[in-house]
């Protein structure tokens, strides 16, 4: 209990540090580069730096795990104390519990937090203040199917929960019955509601018999039931970043539509499975870490260590991307390698079990 104290102590003090540090590098490279494209409203700046540092968050808490991992070991190792853990009669699976146990909490944590869309929609959010000096601006020119019907919004504010120039075409045996037309539409109580529409109504035959076009005026219409903004404006821009309620809300909706819902996939992957990486990581690094500083030469142990870090999770980062862009699966982009890392892992884990 008290080696998994100290080393439990030492190694969030040193991933704290690590993280901070990393994030205000990258928030503050960010803003020398980006510094006179941004607003000049304090308020503006301020929020778009805190995004940047959600965002840096995002994507460098994993490194800085295996990073402080790497730091405390080498602490250990020069202060003597691993030695003198061993001595005591600590096997080496008691002194790397304590490692998995604390960066597989802060996982869990780092998981949790992508339920908040301020966390996973971070970096589009702060390219939308850089861009358009507002973190979330209007989708515009929105085409999709649904339920058999082929809906055009010419303008979306999903903040508003409200769309504009709406335009939803009626299609039976690949022939046009039917196009609704309305300025605007809100959406509540989980539906689309339509104040005002003009339906114009198209013949099955049109000949000099037919009666020709006819167009209803009607009101207080519901449309696209259960098609919330902010499904619309991320799945069909193409968007990935999603929350964990959207993503799981809109996979369920999208595969009754029949729908391809492999960037969905893909995105749910890389915010359950890809942060895995890091326990896995930790596993296998503390083991090629000698026991005592005459075994080890600590600079070269420390530069290889932390490039291989980068290397792993370079690649791994470029496999998310191409599975994002459709060039790979999501399968084969995010679970074969986590679980490729998680069986070598485990079979480290096996080997140095003491027995009983």
């Amino acid at each position: 209990m008290l080696a998994f104290k100290y080393i439990s102590f030492h190694y969030i003090k040193y991933f704290l540090v690590i993280l901070l540090a990393l994030v205000m590098f990258l928030v503050g490279f960010d803003y020398m580069e980006n510094a006179q494209n941004l607003s000049n409203a304090a308020n503006l700046l301020l929020i778009y730096l805190v995004y940047k540092a959600f965002y840096a968050i995002d994507m460098l808490l994993p490194l800085s795990l295996i990073f402080a991992m790497i730091s405390t070991k080498i602490f250990l190792i020069r202060s003597n104390a691993l030695v003198s853990f061993y001595s005591l009669g600590y096997s080496r699976i008691h002194i790397l519990r304590p490692f998995v146990v604390v960066s597989t909490s802060i996982i869990i944590i780092f998981i949790s937090l992508h339920a908040l869309p301020s966390f996973s929609r971070a970096d589009e959010f702060s390219n939308n203040i850089r861009k358009n000096e507002q973190y979330l601006s209007p989708t515009r020119d929105l085409f999709f199917i649904y339920k058999d019907k082929y809906v055009y919004f010419a303008k979306m504010l999903p903040l508003q929960e409200k769309a504009e120039g709406i335009r939803v075409f009626s299609v039976k045996d690949n022939f046009l019955k039917e196009v609704l037309v309305a300025k605007e539409a809100t959406y509540r109580d989980e539906h689309w509601h339509i104040d005002e529409a003009d339906i114009i109504t198209k013949p099955d035959e049109i000949n000099f018999e037919s009666t020709g076009m006819q167009v209803i005026h009607k009101k207080d219409l519901e449309i696209l039931e259960g098609f919330r903004p902010k499904i619309l404006d991320q799945v069909y821009e193409g968007k990935v970043n999603f929350t964990i309620y959207n993503a799981i809300d809109a996979l369920m909706l999208l595969q009754d539509q029949n729908i391809n819902t492999n960037s969905i996939k893909g995105a749910l992957y890389k915010i359950f499975i890809y942060p895995l990486f890091v326990p896995c990581l930790v596993v296998i690094i503390f083991f090629f870490v000698p026991v005592s500083v005459r075994f080890l030469n600590v600079s070269l142990f420390s530069f290889g260590a932390i490039l291989a870090s980068l290397l792993i999770w370079g690649i791994l980062f470029m496999l998310i991307e191409l599975s994002n862009n459709k060039t790979i699966s999501s399968e084969a982009g995010v679970i074969a390698p986590v679980g490729i890392l998680f069986i070598i892992a485990w079979w480290q884990w096996r080997k140095f079990q003491p027995s009983t």
